[in-house]
């Protein structure tokens, strides 16, 4: 197999892992809304869907398009980074449970979670996002999607962690809770 098709192939993975994410992100977030959940920072979600989309189909047309030379040490080195970060974002659905989905809902009276990845950084996922973000287009050498990315998700990773923390200080301050 090629290293082309190789990639196309990771990046297929990647995108079916999206859909799996969304499927389990609908169901939360209904079993939020039934708990008296609240939605805030609705205004950004449809740039996050595009943007991570266009991650996806970026990272297949640049390398198709510039079809690059691809040293071994990069690709390996990216792609122990994507599956890593699959891992942190795993264990971040895991650890919030029901409490986890794509968009910013609260369920008041509900504590924030510091268990599990969330006793080591406030926003695990979107250390998790950012380090995809880089390392899966470079699994390929295609660093205009890299580069790219990188830019527009920062501006927004700005918007988007100012909306989750506003929405997370309505919260209780109880001790850990493992959702």
């Amino acid at each position: 197999m090629t290293t082309l098709l190789a990639f196309t192939v990771l990046v297929a993975l990647v995108g079916l892992e999206r859909i799996a994410e969304l499927v389990v992100s609908t169901r939360n977030a209904a079993w939020s809304m039934e708990h008296g959940g609240v939605e805030s920072g609705r205004g950004h979600y449809p740039f996050m869907v595009v943007l991570h989309a266009g991650l996806l189909v970026g990272a297949l047309a640049e390398a198709w398009l510039r079809r690059p030379d691809v040293p071994s040490a990069l690709a390996w080195s990216m792609l122990a980074l994507v599956v890593a970060s699959q891992a942190l974002r795993w264990w971040c659905i895991t650890t919030l449970g029901r409490r986890w989905n794509t968009r910013v809902i609260i369920v008041p009276g509900l504590p924030p979670v510091r268990s599990g990845p969330y006793r080591l950084f406030r926003h695990p996922n979107y250390v998790a996002v950012v380090v995809e973000g880089v390392a899966l287009p470079m699994v390929h050498a295609a660093w205009i999607t890299a580069l790219v990315f990188t830019v527009l998700n920062a501006a927004l990773l700005t918007v988007r962690i100012r909306a989750e923390d506003a929405a997370l200080a309505t919260l209780p301050e109880r001790e850990a809770s493992d959702a």
